[in-house]
């Protein structure tokens, strides 16, 4: 469990962080712990660097930002992942609590559904903005964390037909981010669209990334640029109306015209990072507009069939 997963690793780091604080300089136990929280947060702010450094190697065209900008748009994806996997993932029972399914009204239920190395925690603030604009929201874990994606299908089956039963809704909308748009698109492949209205992906490396050649596990394998799963997956046509949200600047997915995908919808933003797509008010506004299919042609995104 992810959860579970963070909590030891956090404990650890901190320990190591502290232990070296006093053994080394001497510090005292406030200082020491203060030289701990330092040093997580330097970890995490060295890893969001190097992703944006790769991605600079392997950027595709896009309109160039100023440097408040650039600046701006980084330090809000470090913020999203440190409030991620330092805050929020560790403790996500505790931030979640359970899902707060309702019968359905006139709106199909959304099932929102993690990337790769994410809980459903990594939904929080998202999952917020939507049920105050209306909508019934349910997630899923995606679990264990480092496996084919094709075994991630079964449990999403069957989180569907648990939401289905428990709204009374015929069909339901998938929303995923990174991964989790491929393993929506993987699960229509095999069961089809019958209990499912629309899918909406949010940075899905529809074409791999070439940041998952260092991730651990065969769904990393799996999501490499040319990889024999993405092909297999792509001589599917699409099951159901599919809308890609993603940004033109977009930190983990590289090139970022592997966020495309023919047949879909696309939306795009500038200036937000990968895991910041999911704290982001421009595209929880973005979101809010495709879930509603008559509003995104007035919406004033940038929209194009890919």
């Amino acid at each position: 469990m992810l959860a579970t997963t963070l909590r030891i690793f956090l404990a650890l780091e901190v320990a190591f962080y502290a232990t070296l604080a006093i053994c080394y300089f001497n510090a005292s136990p406030a200082v020491a712990a203060l030289a701990a929280l330092g040093g997580v947060l330097a970890g995490r702010l060295w890893m969001v660097a190097l992703t944006y450094v790769y991605a600079g190697v392997f950027h595709s065209p896009a309109p160039r930002l100023s440097v408040p900008q650039a600046l701006g748009m980084a330090f809000a994806e470090y913020a999203a992942f440190v409030a991620v996997f330092v805050l929020i993932a560790p403790f996500e029972r505790q931030w979640m609590g359970e899902d707060r399914l309702k019968p359905a009204g006139g709106r199909p239920p959304l099932l929102l559904v993690n990337g790769y190395g994410c809980s459903r925690g990594a939904w929080w603030w998202l999952r917020r903005r939507l049920e105050a604009a209306g909508w019934t929201v349910a997630t899923i874990n995606l679990e264990p964390l480092y496996t084919s994606i094709d075994n991630y299908l079964e449990p999403l089956a069957q989180r569907i037909d648990a939401v289905l039963a428990q709204t009374g809704a015929p069909r339901l909308i998938l929303v995923g981010h990174s991964m989790g748009g491929l393993v929506a698109r993987a699960y229509l492949r095999r069961f089809g669209g019958g209990q499912v209205t629309k899918l909406v992906t949010l940075g899905t490396p529809h074409a791999g990334t070439q940041l998952a050649r260092f991730g651990r596990g065969q769904n990393a394998r799996q999501m490499e640029p040319g990889s024999a799963w993405l092909q297999a997956l792509a001589s599917a046509p699409l099951a159901v109306e599919t809308v890609l949200i993603y940004s033109l600047h977009d930190s983990n997915v590289v090139p970022q015209s592997n966020l495309e995908l023919a047949g879909a919808t696309s939306l795009t933003v500038e200036g937000v990072g990968h895991l910041s797509m999911l704290f982001s008010k421009r595209v929880a506004s973005v979101l809010l507009a495709a879930l509603e299919t008559p509003e995104i042609a007035s919406a004033g995104w940038k929209l194009r069939r890919s």
